[in-house]
């Protein structure tokens, strides 16, 4: 499999089976990972990952705080704006009609919503950290880092859902994996095999034409 391959195999998968994942595996991706680049090679990357029994605490401490806690980040500018709200709202509705869930059913949407607590049914949580005093460029290092991880998943046959959604339990995650009190959380990560046959995992989200947002100039 090439990169161009594993850059369109690549969704955020909301569904898996239950085969666990052998822990080898998972350490070389994260080691092999660490090739990414980081802005004055700082690598202000802390990877923590839960599997097994762990796993299963962990997410039975979260079942009881089903309102979370006080984000230590906002994931979204307040009053979000076009074209990025359209943009949103749009993914949104898509997610929510592969499962045939109306928009008037709240009750639907919000346990569907729920399902992010579970990993979606994934065998492995990853939980990315990195240290308080770092800022934005750091910030965006984590994030390039992420995404190799995520495309290393799909060329060793797996997948992942990255989950901005674990910034509401911030201080739940970081009492359980350990996290020193100088470091903090800024996403999980789901990571398993994809359940083929579930509906949510059989729609894409949508991408603007490369005209919208690129602008070359100088090229034949």
């Amino acid at each position: 499999m090439n990169v161009s391959e594993a850059v369109e195999r690549r969704i955020s998968v909301r569904a898996y089976k239950p085969d666990p994942v052998p822990g080898a595996l998972v350490a070389e991706i994260l080691e092999k990972a660490a090739r990414a680049p980081s802005g004055g090679n700082l690598q202000p990357w802390r990877v923590y990952g839960l599997t097994g029994a762990p796993l299963a605490e962990f997410k039975a401490v979260v079942r009881t705080m089903p309102f979370g806690e006080t984000p230590e980040y906002e994931v979204y500018p307040q009053n979000l704006w076009d074209p990025f709200r359209t943009r949103r709202f749009q993914n949104g509705e898509d997610l929510y009609a592969s499962l045939g869930i109306p928009r008037e059913d709240k009750p639907a949407r919000l346990q569907q919503l729920a399902k992010n607590t579970d990993f979606f049914g994934a065998p492995v949580g990853l939980f990315f950290c990195l240290d308080r005093k770092l800022g934005p460029p750091q910030w965006s290092d984590l994030g390039m880092y992420m995404q190799t991880v995520m495309l290393l998943a799909v060329e060793r046959g797996l997948d992942t859902c990255a989950q901005e959604f674990w910034a509401r339990y911030p201080q739940t995650v970081a009492k359980f994996v350990g996290l020193p009190d100088d470091h903090m959380l800024f996403s999980g990560m789901a990571l398993g095999y994809r359940d083929p046959d579930h509906p949510i995992n059989g729609w894409r989200s949508a991408r603007d034409p490369v005209e919208v947002w690129c602008d070359l100039k100088g090229f034949d």
